[in-house]
């Protein structure tokens, strides 16, 4: 068979209006006049390209039986819900299959050593774990989480804070949801992210030594990177902090504006964005004396506070947004998965010619986009502080501090 990759289709797939097929994905910046597909850790545009055979429908219906792609269409057009689906496949035969290889690099890209393990898997009529687990059988973990969320859903009604208080009185909130409206359900795929020494002076050059937590499909997966800017990233002395809280988000694109740097992200649902408080009074920490400096006006909507990648986790790339390292990351089994031998550092190793990628982010990524639930189009982003897990006997502020003992020692 030949090679399959992003945007290969098969005999007679190919779709009329090429835009059109883009259009849930592409709506941002350069990508809303594209009628290619953006590979982004190649830093190129796929055509849709017609091969003579049906190898990709074949291939969508392998990856929908094995449990990775449960809302993909089978369509026979390799669009970006297959890429996810396949890239989760090599991720699980490199660190979950006892018979799997772990040399290989998760890219996406389906060839004769992909193809090999898809037969395999195909004879031995083997499903993934990820694909049995669901929010109706979910792991303690998980159900713990739920459980805490909901717990600090309650406190923070009761006793909200003065950001929280002020984020509630106003009109308007965009794609941040005020505590009243937070939701919980299984049904949606929650990201958390857990804020450490936010309120503490740091350097202008603030660490990623804070964590986040997927849930998806009934499975606990954690990533790390920082909440917060690095102020020597934004070049301003009152860089934006997104106030904590739950906030919507969907699939979109970063750097939208710079052909040769788009990458997938997550992007605020609404627009206008979501709900930021400025370090007004300059000293790099967001604390409530932020709130004070111009009053009901201190708080602003933004609308270019993503979720992206962080590189391997060596510098913050944070100018506001949320940020995650693909150097490792620990799985639903509680082991840490290590990406760092294909993890790039930086756009410069992204290209045609490499075999790098965006490591553990691109597994964040691809969970959220494969087991989405169908109709869903977004994920629900929680952001709290590490002292908010005392709330629950589960957990107490040292699951963060030891999730980063794990991921990223040189941060504690």
């Amino acid at each position: 068979m030949e090679t399959l990759f992003l945007g290969s289709c098969d005999t007679g797939k190919l779709p009329s209006d090429r835009k059109k097929f883009l259009s849930p994905y592409h709506k941002d910046g350069l990508t809303a006049s594209a009628v290619s597909f953006r590979d982004d850790d190649r830093t190129t545009w796929r055509s849709f390209r017609e091969g003579n055979t049906n190898d990709v429908t074949e291939l969508q219906q392998f990856l929908f039986k094995a449990g990775f792609m449960p809302r993909g269409v089978i369509d026979g057009i390799f669009d970006y819900v297959t890429q996810a689906a396949a890239r989760l496949f090599q991720e699980y035969i490199r660190t979950m299959d006892p018979e799997g290889d772990k040399t290989m690099v998760p890219d996406g890209i389906v060839g004769n050593g992909t193809m090999q393990h898809v037969q395999r898997w195909k004879n031995q009529g083997k499903v993934a774990d990820w694909g049995k687990s669901s929010s109706a059988n979910p792991t303690k973990e998980y159900r713990d989480w739920i459980n805490l969320l909901n717990e600090a859903k309650a406190h923070y009604k009761a006793s909200p804070g003065p950001i929280m208080k002020a984020v509630n009185a106003l009109s308007k909130t965009y794609s941040t949801i005020k505590v009243n409206d937070w939701n919980f359900s299984t049904d949606e795929i929650h990201l958390i992210g857990i804020r450490r020494k936010h309120d503490t002076k740091a350097a202008a050059k603030r660490a990623n030594d804070d964590i986040f937590v997927l849930l998806v499909n009934g499975m606990v997966f954690k990533f790390w990177g920082s909440t917060d800017p690095s102020r020597a990233m934004v070049q301003v002395a009152n860089p934006p902090s997104l106030v904590e809280g739950q906030h919507k988000y969907r699939f979109g694109w970063h750097k939208i504006s710079e052909d040769k740097k788009i990458y997938r992200a997550l992007k605020p649902y609404v627009s206008a964005g979501v709900i930021i408080l400025r370090d007004l009074d300059k000293d790099n920490a967001l604390t409530p004396n932020d709130l004070t400096i111009k009053g009901s006006n201190s708080l602003e909507v933004n609308n270019s506070i993503n979720i992206h990648w962080s590189g391997v986790g060596i510098s913050n790339w944070s100018a506001g947004c949320q940020v995650i390292a693909g150097k490792n990351y620990i799985n639903n089994q509680n082991k840490l998965v290590d990406c760092s031998k294909f993890s790039s550092s930086a756009y410069s190793e992204l290209n045609t010619s490499s075999k790098k990628t965006k490591g553990a982010y691109n597994v964040l990524a691809d969970l959220i986009v494969c087991y989405s639930k169908p109709g869903v189009d977004h994920v629900l982003y929680t952001l709290g502080r590490e002292e908010s897990l005392n709330l629950d006997a589960n957990f107490g502020s040292n699951y963060a501090i030891n999730a980063l003992r794990k991921m990223n020692p040189g941060a504690i």
